[in-house]
């Protein structure tokens, strides 16, 4: 019996296929593979392991035999959904890969940005010195501090773990509240969106890219932090309005950004560029070698059990 047959595109590590190319007929060409040449051939294809490409609906006509795409990533805002599931095709994704390293990026960039690292780091590179004795010249200590967290799932109830280890208080904002036990297991408070945004030290995003979502943090909401507080963002870039970033950094409204997401990324504006008081990373938030094979295995894990066993995960277009 021919085995099914799987299209993998981006840049994936080979440690992370081994299972798939087990079961599957996977081809895997980063040398020759363009948007006009998957188009031409996704038609001879199975299942879709996508990474870096948008599966529009162009691309899901192209599609005329998929039964599934798995985003290689919890994100799959590049994903047509609804159409997908309008042609009869399951979407996944690979919630528990991201996990850990994107904790682990947020956590850095909280840090640094906080301690004002990448700022030093450039007057010292360019052969300057601080006093840090001056107040002008100072970040912010985070014991005691309050961390508010926007979006409550695994990466936000990580991070919040991280940064309770350092002393912080944690509050959160999600659109469903946890179960009162859950609440008390974390450590955790629920509170409103403009509690959040009232209270929070540092606020950190972890809310997916949705209609509801795009720019909520906004000059508005700027206008009503604290001018101490900072904002980290690893997850999604619309959800922070750029422009209305950038005037609130310049005026002081708050103290500072820590960003590895964008608004129109990769393009990112010289004016936020340009400020002292953000740092900035290309969307790695899962740039490591081990991340990047254990979400392969989990998109992998996802194309195997619906293809072969006929059972769904991660479905996120039921």
């Amino acid at each position: 019996m021919a085995k099914a047959k799987v299209l993998v595109t981006g840049i994936i590590p080979e440690e992370g296929l081994t299972e798939l190319r087990d079961v599957f007929d996977v081809t895997y060409e980063p040398e020759k593979e363009t948007r006009e040449w998957i188009l031409s051939n996704l038609d001879q294809f199975d299942g879709l392991l996508l990474m870096g490409t948008k599966a529009d609906r162009e691309l899901i006509d192209a599609g005329k035999n998929l039964k599934i795409i798995t985003a290689n990533g919890v994100g799959f805002d590049h994903i047509d959904i609804a159409y997908a599931k309008e042609k009869g095709i399951v979407v996944s994704n690979c919630p528990m890969g991201v996990r850990v390293p994107t904790s682990e990026m947020t956590f850095a960039l909280l840090l640094a940005t906080v301690r004002r690292l990448s700022f030093y780091d450039k007057v010292v590179r360019n052969g300057g010195w601080l006093d840090v004795s001056e107040q002008k010249n100072m970040g912010m200590s985070l014991q005691g501090k309050t961390l508010g967290i926007y979006g409550m799932g695994r990466i936000g109830s990580e991070v919040g773990k991280f940064c309770q280890a350092l002393g912080m208080k944690v509050i959160y904002n999600d659109v469903h509240q946890l179960d009162h036990s859950l609440e008390e297991k974390l450590d955790v408070n629920y509170v409103s969106f403009d509690d959040l945004v009232q209270k929070a030290d540092v606020i950190t995003l972890h809310a997916p890219a949705l209609p509801s979502t795009k720019g909520i943090f906004n000059a508005s909401v700027f206008s009503k932090m604290k001018n101490t507080a900072y904002i980290i963002n690893a997850a999604r870039g619309v959800l922070i309005k750029e422009s209305d970033l950038v005037v609130a950094l310049k005026n002081g409204e708050i103290a500072g950004a820590g960003l590895d997401v964008f608004e129109n990324e990769p393009n990112v504006s010289a004016e936020l560029r340009s400020l002292d008081n953000v740092i900035m990373s290309p969307h790695a938030g899962t740039g490591t070698l081990e991340a990047r094979t254990a979400i392969a295995q989990e998109a992998s894990k996802n194309l195997i059990s619906f293809i072969r066993d006929g059972k769904v995960l991660n479905h996120v277009n039921a």
